[in-house]
């Protein structure tokens, strides 16, 4: 029984489709924030694109011995192979009509963020026989992950319920519910970072962690998830609302978790633990909305 758990918890894992269920969660968080009911071809879209761009990106990677990798979700994944090449497939087929549903304004959103999201994995430039992508480029790792996902489950929502004429929001709001999960996300980003320190080297990324140091990196999301605190206390709305204590809350229970993430951890804490804040920020808003009232 436990063994068939923790297959099954692997496959949710490994296979990018508890990072499709972070991205959704994140537009749910999007939705409740703007008091607007969900979308479903927003979460449709979210949900094929992540598990189809990350399942592509590692698929782009992949080692000459996977099985000898000390990466458990790359033996994992390289192990299902097939299945992998699959659920690649087929999400990024299914994004083709869910793409020509939408407004225009978020076809060119997701066009921009289409470009970003292969670039970042595609060996597009050549410097004398090494080739590298816009991952290589120093800084930019981290910065390309949170825009891409800001944009994704912030703007993206945004745009479809004013176009359906469910929620009307003036550009400021946009702007602070954008540069609020800016932070939140970036936060988010570095620890993986410090978990792929010596990988990254050796590919010659220049991240946070390789460039400032592992103590610094950990600085730096506490400053990151800060800043973000502060926001939420500076536009909260209404007062000290049932969302405030939400959001702050969950803000404290990541910095505790980065805080305590050192790169030996097991890949479960990064990919369940971590991640899992993304789902937990939604569970957290509902949640209180329910014990202790309307947003």
């Amino acid at each position: 029984m436990k063994k068939t758990l923790l297959s099954a918890f692997d496959f949710l894992l490994f296979s990018n489709l508890f990072m499709a269920i972070c991205a959704v969660a994140q537009a749910l968080v999007t939705f409740h924030l703007i008091d607007t009911k969900p979308i479903h071809t927003v979460t449709g879209l979210l949900f094929a694109s992540t598990l189809g761009i990350y399942n592509f990106s590692i698929l782009l990677s992949k080692p000459k011995h996977p099985e000898k990798s000390p990466y458990r979700r790359v033996k994992w994944f390289f192990a299902h192979y097939r299945l992998m090449v699959t659920f690649t497939m087929i999400s990024l087929l299914s994004l083709i009509p869910l793409f020509f549903l939408l407004s225009m304004e978020s076809r060119i959103l997701l066009v921009f963020l289409s470009v970003l999201s292969f670039c970042y994995s595609l060996p597009l430039f050549t410097v004398g026989e090494q080739k590298f992508g816009l991952r290589n480029i120093p800084g930019l790792k981290p910065f390309l992950i949170t825009l891409v996902w800001t944009l994704s489950c912030v703007l993206l929502p945004i745009l479809e319920a004013q176009d359906m004429h469910l929620a009307d929001i003036s550009t400021r709001d946009i702007t602070i519910l954008i540069a609020k999960r800016f932070l939140l996300i970036g936060a988010l980003t570095v620890p993986f970072d410090i978990r792929d320190l010596f990988q990254d080297r050796q590919y010659g990324l220049k991240t946070i962690a390789v460039s400032w140091g592992e103590k610094n990196a950990y600085l730096f999301c506490q400053l990151l998830l800060a800043g973000y605190i502060v926001l939420l206390f500076m536009f909260r709305n209404n007062g000290f609302n049932v969302d405030f204590f939400a959001l702050a809350l969950t803000a404290v229970l990541m910095g505790w978790l980065i805080f305590r993430s050192k790169w030996k951890k097991n890949e479960y804490y990064y990919f369940f633990y971590l991640d899992g804040v993304l789902v937990l920020q939604y569970v957290m808003l509902v949640a209180f909305t329910l014990i202790f009232g309307n947003h």
